[in-house]
């Protein structure tokens, strides 16, 4: 059996008949989110095998079932990145497995720098497409004909739509943009900010498109939404830091979180 076959096996002995039908990946410093869930079930990473150690502060590394108003989810509170182990597949198990135990769709969530000046510190960004900046894919070594995987609207519009109308109802600006991958742990340079920004990048951060890509490997529709915690290299004098990545997407998670239960009520 695969690491996925035995991670189903768990997951359906802890949560007998329940199936989720969205799956959320929560980035650094959205926990509270969790408090909206109806919970009826948690498994940590560890208890299965080949999910992420999340290793990152802001990142719990616990999985969740339950609902958020009428909707069954499954919340991952975390995720590893690239730059821990140099693996760009190391979320793979984690993606196959909530489409394995029924989702269908996704909810992806991160910390990112902005590089428009309209979106501050604080503000929310709807992802609406992507440039990898870092020349790998999580799906080297995949085989069979599936691996070459259309990109095209990997942001998926229905969703996006639902997301605007989300936040609209709950009064709340909701920035768009393209959003650049690097694979960090460094944050950018300015003359690299200066590039992605040339390229057509509005954000920057160092995950969410790994899983991107396997998601639309698995066929599983989704939609992203970046908490912007700084600017940019270059574009302020603040100094840039984990701590600070912390600090501002906790000020932002009373607002992802109720574009969020809209969203999901009105699935």
């Amino acid at each position: 059996m695969s690491q996925v076959d035995d991670c189903v096996d768990i997951i359906n002995q802890t949560i007998a008949s329940f199936r989720p039908e969205v799956g959320l990946i929560l980035g650094s410093g959205l926990g509270q989110f969790c408090d909206n869930i109806n919970t009826i079930a948690s498994l940590d990473f560890d208890s299965l095998p080949g999910f992420p150690v999340a290793g990152v502060g802001g990142h719990a590394g616990r999985l969740l079932f339950g609902k958020v108003e009428d909707t069954n989810v499954v919340v991952m509170q975390g995720r590893a990145h690239y730059y821990e182990n140099g693996r760009a597949d190391i979320m793979a198990v984690a993606i196959q497995t909530l489409s394995a135990i029924g989702c269908k769709s996704l909810v992806l969530t991160n910390a990112a720098g902005s590089l428009v000046k309209e979106a501050s510190p604080g503000s929310v960004m709807l992802i609406t497409d992507h440039i990898n900046m870092t020349g790998v894919s999580p799906l080297f070594g995949a085989e069979s004909n599936k691996r070459f995987v259309d990109m095209s609207d990997a942001y998926n519009p229905e969703l996006n739509n639902n997301m605007r109308s989300s936040a609209k109802m709950n009064d709340i600006t909701l920035h768009e943009g393209v959003y650049a991958w690097f694979s960090g742990p460094q944050f950018e340079t300015p003359a690299e900010i200066k590039a992605v920004k040339t390229l057509g990048a509005d954000a920057v951060g160092m995950s969410t498109v790994p899983e991107v890509i396997l998601a639309r490997h698995q066929g599983l529709p989704l939609c992203a939404l970046s908490v912007i915690t700084n600017y940019a290299a270059g574009m302020s004098a603040t100094k840039l830091s984990h701590e600070q990545t912390i600090a501002f997407a906790s000020k932002a998670a009373d607002t992802v979180e109720k574009v969020l239960i809209s969203y999901l009520k009105s699935l």
